[in-house]
Formats: C-alpha cells, sequence, structure tokens
C-alpha cells in the first residue's frame, strides 16, 4: 500500500486523526478491535483484503507497557559481564595450544537472552513440580560453562580442558548429554533439530498431563536458536503443529544477530520481518525485540514516522556494516536526510554508538520474557535483534568472519576488559586469567539466590528413576511355541505382542504407540477403538466409520499418537517419549513403527541425536528388507536400515526371522531399558509376509540375544560335504529351502543358523579382538561367532534381505572360507519370488553359492557349480544387480 496513491488526503487525515483519537482515549485494544471489525466487514462485502503478517520494525511491547525489570541491575551487569569474559577466555586459551576450536562470537550475542532467562525465568526440578525443558543453541556452550563457573559447578582446569575431552577431565565442544549427562539436557547442535525438538517436547508434555501420567501444567520449554538456524527445514517445519495443538508451554527464542557461518543472513532484506510473518501466518504470538531503550527517546520524537520509515528501509546488511563500523558512519549512513540528522544534532558520535539493539537490553528481554511466560493459548516466538560477537571489537564485531574466530589480539582483549569494566590488570591480559567472586560477594550471594528462588542451579536431566516390573519370558509363551499350522507375519506377532502388553497391569498406562499414517498397513487398525488417538480437543465430530466395530476414535485421554504423514514429527515425538524418564521422571513405553525405507534414512541425524540424548524404547522398521516389500519398488524397498542403524552406538539392532525370536528380543529389551535401566534403543525390522512360525528351539533364548543360534542341524553323513548356511529375516527360509535343495538334489548337507544380529555379532567379534589385542598374556576370549562355527565344518554361507555390508561385519570372526549374498541395488517393483531371484538371494542363489564355496575348497567337483546353475535356470549372463 505504501506505493499507491492516495486518492483523498483530507479523508486519509480524517480516518486517521479518527484512529489517533480512539488510541488516545481509548487505547490501542479499542483501535485494534475496530480496525478488525472494519476490515470483517469489507471482506463481507466482497472487498479483496489480502492479509498481512507483518507489523512495523519495531518493538512489540510498547515503552508504556514495558514491566519494570526487578532485581538488581548493577549485580546482574556485572554478573553478565564476568561470565562474558570468562566464556571468551576459554575459548582463547584452549585455541593458544591447541587446534580444538570453539566459538566466541555466538555466545557474546546472545548472553542477555540467557543471563534474563537464567535470573528470572528458567525454573529447575523440585520436589513439588518438575522444571522448565531449556534447549540451549549449541554454539553458545562457552557461555553455558562460564556461569556455571561462577556458581562453583564447574572448575577453572576443566574449562581448561573445553574441547579436551578424552582424559575425562574436559568438557564437550557442545551440548551432548551422552558425554555430560549430569549437564546437559538436550543435544542441539545439529541445527534445526533443536526448534523440531522444543516442538515435539512440548506436545508431548500435554499429553502427559491429559493422561494423568505427569504434572506439566505450569512448565515452559524454552528453545534458543540462531535466525540462521531457522534456514534448515527441521526449524520450520513443525511451526504449524505446535499452533494448531495450542503450545502455550512453548517459546522460542531466535536470536537473530544477522548472521550465519559465512555473512549476513539476509543481507538484502530483513529476517526478523521474515520470519515473523512465517510465524503469525502459522498462528503463534510473535514478539519482536528490536530495539534497546536508547532509542526510545528518538522513537518519542518521531511524531512523523520518519524515523520508523528509515528502520524499515535499511536491509539487514546495512545493519550488519553499522555495528561494524562506528558511531560518526551510523550518522552519515543511516541518519542520513536533513530530519533524521536533526534528530541526532544534540548526539554524540559515541551516543550514537550506544543505540543498542533490544536483545542486549535487559529491559526490553525482560519484558519479551514474562509477556511470553504469561501468554495463553499460542506458542510464542521471541524475535530478538543482536549483534554477533557484540564486545570483539575488531577481532570480530558484526564482521562476517566473526563465526571461526577463535582468537583475540591483547588490543582487543584490552578493549574487551575496559567496555565491560572487569578486574583484569594489564600485566595479566596475555595470560587472560578466568574472574570469578569470592565467597560472601554480594555477587555470589544474589547469583545463588536468584537460582534458589527458581527451584536449583539450573534445568537438568534424571539419569535414573523408577525401575519398571519387566513380564519374565513366559509371559511370551505362545510366541515361543510357534503358530503350528496359522500363517503370521512377524508385524502381526508383533502386534499381538504389544496387544498382550496393553494389558499388563503396570506397563499398559506407560505404552505410548507411535505411528505416522500407517497404522492400516500394519494391522493396527484394532487399536484405534481400544486406545483411541490422544487430541488436545478430543473428537469434534462423527468418524466416517462410526457404525463400524474398530472406527476412527480420537480423545483427549487416547494413547496412539498419530502423527501423519511425518517421519521426523513422528520420531520427534519418539524422542520425548523415550527421553521422559529423563525429563519428567516418568519412564514411558514408545513404540514407533514406521516403513523400515523412512526411517534411519529419512530421520537418521535424528536416530543419532536419540543415541546422544540416551533415548530408550522400540523402533520397528516394517515391511522391512529389500525384496519382502513386493511391488512398491524402489523407494520403498529398504535394504541398507540395519547398515545405518550399526553407526549409532547405543542402538541394539535386530532382524528377526520368527515371532519366537522377536519375543525374546522384546522382553530382553524390555528388561534393559526398563527395568535395568540401561541407557540403549531398539531397533526391530519386521516383515508382511506370511509364514507359518516355529517353536523356539530349547534353550535358545540367549544365542538369540547374542545374534547367531543353531536352528538346525543337518543330518549325519560320514563324508558327504557339509556347509554352514546362515541367514535373517524373511531370507532365512530361503536359506532353509536352499539347505532342502542341496540335500535332495546334490547330496550336500547343511547345518542351519538364523542370525538375528548380525550387528551385534560384529560388535561382540570387535570387542573380543580388542581385548586380545591389548591383553596379550591373558587367555583370549572367543567371539560368538567362533564358537558356533569353530567345532562345524564346510564353508560358510550367510544371505540376507539387506546389502552385502550387512552380513560382511562378522568376516574377522568366521573361521573358514565365507561367502556373503545381499540385495545391493536399487529396487524394483514385482513379486517377492522374482526380486530375491533378480537380486540372488533366493533358494537357487543361495544353493549355488554353496557349492561355488565347496568346489573353491575341492569338496565337490566344479562341474556341480555349472549343473546347478543349468538347473535352476540360473543366466550366467545377467547383470549385477547393482549396476541396472
Amino acid at each position: 500500500m505504501e506505493n499507491s496513491p492516495d486518492l483523498d488526503p483530507l479523508e486519509t487525515r480524517e480516518w486517521l486523526e479518527a484512529l489517533q483519537s480512539v488510541l488516545d482515549r481509548e487505547g490501542p485494544a479499542r483501535a485494534h478491535y475496530l480496525i478488525e471489525r472494519l476490515i470483517a466487514e469489507a471482506r463481507g462485502r466482497g472487498a479483496y483484503l489480502p492479509f498481512s503478517a507483518n507489523t512495523a520494525y519495531l518493538n512489540t511491547i510498547p515503552v508504556e507497557r514495558q514491566p519494570p525489570l526487578p532485581g538488581d541491575f548493577a549485580i546482574e551487569q556485572r554478573i553478565r559481564h564476568f561470565v562474558r569474559w570468562n566464556a571468551m577466555a576459554m575459548v582463547v586459551r584452549a585455541n593458544r595450544h591447541t587446534n580444538v576450536g570453539g566459538h566466541i562470537a555466538s555466545f557474546a550475542s546472545a548472553a542477555m537472552l540467557y543471563d534474563i532467562g537464567y535470573n528470572h525465568f528458567w525454573r529447575a526440578s523440585t520436589a513439588e513440580r518438575g522444571g522448565d525443558l531449556l534447549l540451549i543453541q549449541g554454539h553458545s556452550a562457552p557461555g553455558i560453562y562460564a556461569r556455571a563457573f561462577l556458581l562453583g559447578l564447574l572448575s577453572a582446569e576443566q574449562l581448561d580442558n573445553f574441547r579436551q575431552e578424552v582424559e575425562g577431565k574436559g568438557l564437550s565442544s557442545y551440548p551432548h548429554p551422552w558425554l555430560m549427562p549430569e549437564f546437559w539436557q538436550f543435544p542441539t547442535v545439529s541445527m534445526g533439530l533443536g526448534p523440531l525438538m522444543g516442538i515435539y517436547q512440548a506436545r508431548f508434555m500435554k499429553y502427559l498431563d491429559d493422561r494423568g501420567l505427569a504434572r506439566t501444567a505450569g512448565r515452559k520449554v524454552w528453545c534458543m536458536a540462531g535466525d540462521g538456524e531457522m534456514d534448515e527445514p527441521e526449524s520450520m517445519g513443525a511451526i504449524g503443529l505446535a499452533a494448531r495443538e495450542r503450545l502455550d508451554n512453548l517459546i522460542l527464542v531466535v536470536n537473530c544477530n544477522l548472521q550465519r557461518l559465512d555473512g549476513p543472513v539476509r543481507g538484502n532484506g530483513k529476517i526478523i520481518q521474515e520470519l515473523e510473518a512465517e510465524f503469525r501466518g502459522a498462528g503463534w504470538n510473535v514478539l519482536k525485540v528490536i530495539w534497546g531503550r536508547h532509542w526510545d527517546p528518538l522513537l518519542a520524537r518521531d511524531k512523523d514516522g520518519l524515523l520508523a520509515r528509515r528502520m524499515m528501509e535499511a536491509v539487514d546488511g546495512d545493519y550488519q556494516t553499522y555495528k561494524a563500523k562506528d558511531g560518526a558512519y551510523v550518522r552519515k549512513h543511516f541518519f542520513n536526510t536533513p530530519e533524521l540528522a536533526a534528530m541526532v544534532a544534540d548526539y554524540s558520535d559515541e551516543d550514537i554508538w550506544n543505540l543498542n539493539r533490544g536483545g542486549h537490553d535487559p529491559f526490553k528481554v525482560f519484558a519479551a520474557y514474562q509477556a511470553a511466560a504469561s501468554h495463553v493459548g499460542q506458542p510464542t516466538v521471541i524475535l530478538a535483534k543482536t549483534i554477533k560477537g557484540y564486545g570483539m571489537g575488531e577481532s570480530g564485531e558484526a564482521q562476517n568472519i566473526t563465526h571461526q574466530q577463535k582468537k583475540m589480539s591483547v588490543e582487543a582483549i584490552r578493549r574487551f576488559r575496559d567496555r565491560f569494566q572487569l578486574p583484569v590488570p594489564d600485566d595479566q591480559l596475555e595470560e587472560l586469567p578466568y574472574v570469578s567472586f569470592p565467597e560472601g560477594s554480594p555477587e555470589l550471594e544474589y547469583l545463588r539466590a536468584r537460582r534458589a528462588a527458581l527451584g536449583g542451579d539450573r534445568p537438568k536431566r534424571q539419569r535414573r528413576t523408577e525401575a519398571l516390573p519387566v513380564p519374565p519370558l513366559t509371559a511370551f509363551g505362545r510366541f515361543l511355541a510357534g503358530s503350528e499350522e496359522r500363517e503370521l507375519s512377524t508385524t502381526m506377532a508383533f502386534v499381538q505382542m504389544l496387544q498382550l502388553l496393553l494389558r499388563d497391569p503396570v506397563l499398559a498406562k506407560r505404552i505410548v504407540p507411535i505411528v505416522p499414517d500407517e497404522s492400516r498397513t500394519f494391522g493396527m487398525e484394532g487399536l484405534f477403538r481400544q486406545l483411541g488417538i490422544w487430541s488436545q480437543v478430543g473428537q469434534l465430530y462423527t468418524p466416517q466409520d462410526a457404525e463400524q466395530l474398530m472406527f476412527y476414535r480420537e480423545d483427549k485421554q487416547g494413547q496412539i499418537l498419530q502423527e501423519g504423514i511425518n517421519e521426523a514429527g513422528a520420531m520427534s515425538s519418539w524422542i520425548a517419549a523415550a527421553t521422559s524418564y529423563s525429563v519428567h521422571g516418568t519412564p514411558t513405553i514408545p513404540f514407533f513403527i514406521f516403513y523400515s525405507m523412512f526411517g534411519f534414512q529419512r530421520v537418521g541425524d535424528l536416530c543419532w541425536l536419540a543415541g546422544d540424548m540416551r533415548a530408550r524404547g522400540f523402533l520397528l522398521g516394517a515391511t522391512a528388507g529389500r525384496t519382502t516389500l513386493n511391488g512398491e519398488g524402489l523407494q520403498h524397498q529398504d535394504g541398507h536400515s540395519h547398515v545405518l542403524a550399526a553407526n549409532v552406538p547405543n542402538c541394539i539392532s535386530y532382524d528377526p526371522t520368527f515371532s519366537c525370536e522377536l519375543a525374546v528380543i522384546l522382553q530382553d529389551g524390555l528388561r534393559r531399558m526398563y527395568a535395568e535401566q540401561e541407557d540403549v534403543y531398539y531397533y526391530l525390522t519386521v516383515m508382511n509376509e506370511n509364514y507359518r512360525q516355529p517353536a523356539m528351539p530349547e534353550g535358545a533364548a540367549p544365542d538369540i540375544l547374542k545374534g547367531m543360534y543353531r536352528f538346525r542341524t543337518g543330518p549325519e553323513g560320514k563324508g558327504k560335504p557339509r556347509v554352514q548356511l546362515l541367514g535373517s529375516g524373511t531370507i532365512f527360509r530361503e536359506v532353509m529351502a536352499a539347505a532342502d535343495l542341496l540335500e535332495q538334489d546334490f547330496g550336500v548337507l547343511a547345518d542351519l543358523w538364523s542370525c538375528p544380529s548380525f550387528t551385534e555379532l560384529g560388535r561382540d567379534g570387535r570387542a573380543a579382538a580388542r581385548q586380545a589385542m591389548l591383553e596379550p598374556g591373558a587367555r583370549p576370549r572367543t567371539s560368538h561367532v567362533e564358537a558356533c562355527l569353530g567345532p562345524t565344518q564346510g564353508p560358510v554361507v550367510a544371505a540376507t534381505d539387506y546389502v552385502r555390508a550387512f552380513a560382511e561385519q562378522i568376516r574377522p570372526w568366521v573361521p573358514r572360507r565365507y561367502v556373503v549374498l545381499g540385495t545391493d541395488g536399487f529396487g524394483r517393483s514385482d513379486t517377492r519370488e522374482r526380486l530375491r531371484r533378480f537380486f540372488e538371494v533366493d533358494r537357487h542363489a543361495i544353493a549355488v553359492a554353496a557349492l561355488k564355496a565347496l568346489a573353491d575348497e575341492g569338496a565337490v567337483p566344479a562341474a556341480r557349480v555349472a549343473q546347478a546353475i543349468s538347473k535352476y535356470g540360473i543366466d550366467p549372463k545377467k547383470p549385477a544387480p547393482w549396476t541396472v
């Protein structure tokens, strides 16, 4: 509208005068009401009035609505200056004799945002109430350590070992609960995951409260992020959900220092205005904290709006440059008209330089935090404008290089000292000593008193909580006994086991089923009516299938988290549930079931984060395997999720073939995570192929958990060639069929080994090898693979529905010739039988591989291999599956 001509200036002036009269007499709320009524009336009469989500480039909270800042301003400022110094010093000191890196500039820009939070808002857990959840922006970690040092929670030695953790004395580079479980709540430095996690943690708190599992009312999730980080799709992808779910327990603070790692975030635009429109359009409460209190007198003089217009006109690239220069430069280039220059005619260049930004002003930050904490019905985002590298001067303040700065010159350190009035004498500047407050000092007493009033030194995680009684393995007896003549898939077996657990008097209420819009695919639609789908508002409509037995039921006390087509959101919900023991002191048992192809491949970063966060729960990759999900094709057929899962050190993964194996694994997982409270999580693949489920061989349970057990011993046959056949998942049934073919067609005997976890076998082998290397004089420990295969005869052949790298994990401990078959290559649509033939993992390919291994050892003539290729109709000229 700024570019539209004013066709009737007199009428315009009358309207504006009327508006000013309402503002003067009745206030902004009444003016807002009248404007909205006018807009609604115009739209109702057909006028096209597009929505604008932006407001002026000014603070959302005007001076007259700004609450007073509580506490002692002078003491808080002195504490803040000490924290700034120590944060800078620890990074600079660490990089004098090492190359470990670190970041000064991010916390320098955000120090005020953290200080106000720690002093006045962020509650720790007490016996009476749970604490707030605090997601620290990763690059600000030095400032958090610096504050902890002042409180006596960390020593100078620990600060000096920043990023030097190997010997156990140091501090992690960023927030990592795996490395510092007593200190950090959430890992956040994989940028974008902090805001995503914050949203789903806030939502899960509502779920816990609605279901009566934990009291979460009054607790907040405070998520600290950077403006550059908001370009990550994960940062913004769930903001609509947060508004839709009315997550008024969520406060996202975006530090808008206008710079990312290489340069401006939006040099040609305004990141604050952009984010305001996106968040307000999504339904958030938006609070802008742009200008500090030193601008207030100038804005009060701005009767014609010229200053506000200039503030809007300058782009972020300009604002960055202003703070990289000096007051004279700002006078010339910002106050660049006669009218603007006249406004600051009585200001010195130093006065102009001291015109501060909102994110560095305690009064403005406190006002925004107070408004956010008391807001009801919406999540809140605070957009705080700051300066990257604030206080670094020539060493990096507002400069493009600042993110990478680990060092500062002595002169820059001197100016830093003087600017923040720190008690460091000139002769110690090069030494960069840490500063602290002596016992009994007003500052230390104040610091401790503020945290005591908020419940403790900081919000933090719990390492242990109540142990849960886990049903014994005998409770799964019908799955151990097999299905006799009835055919079912391991997916259906899992659903039945879940039903069994949902009848457990202790565990039932703690189970959290999570599905990304595939319940019917996995045969779980019966749970809709039984458990209900959680919804904060219940069910405001009559479902289309209301007359059916298994109708779609939403309920305020519902148990299922139905996440829609949204694996990242579902995984974030799973993390919230899997860490509920540490975040809320309330252990829950999440089961997240998904298309296996859309698990680790799609949300691998979150899977890694879950390990760091010491998550406990079950991930279930359904319709698993490259050839088992017939018909769906390349993008759906998973042949590598187990290889990806193997990279997460505390992820325990299995690819069971039979329901008896699944029962043993599930029960032991419950024991380890919820009775013994081990910081591990489980990834289990289950299939949609129906077949008869055999009974578990007697005494097999311990070896199932180790990853390999003898399923069947081949018949005795003195002088006959023998092979050892290994497999997992549905392909183990092809292995079983191959054993029959070898005996029937070629007189070759086979022992069958089911291997539910090549990953666990590989880990066990590496542990045994390491022990043997480091304890050369001790009796070596035998790996489980060696213990199983050592006493046997013949070459070893393994086949799985995954790429060869999966079964190759055990090669160093296989005592003889080892041949691996797998599904390397892109998937494609067809029947299971044709896919297995194409990928050369069917019974015929396995039989040929076994004969070739025997021929290579001289146990059968080479002609047998050619005979088998011909007999089974295998085309030797066919291209390798991984090439087409």
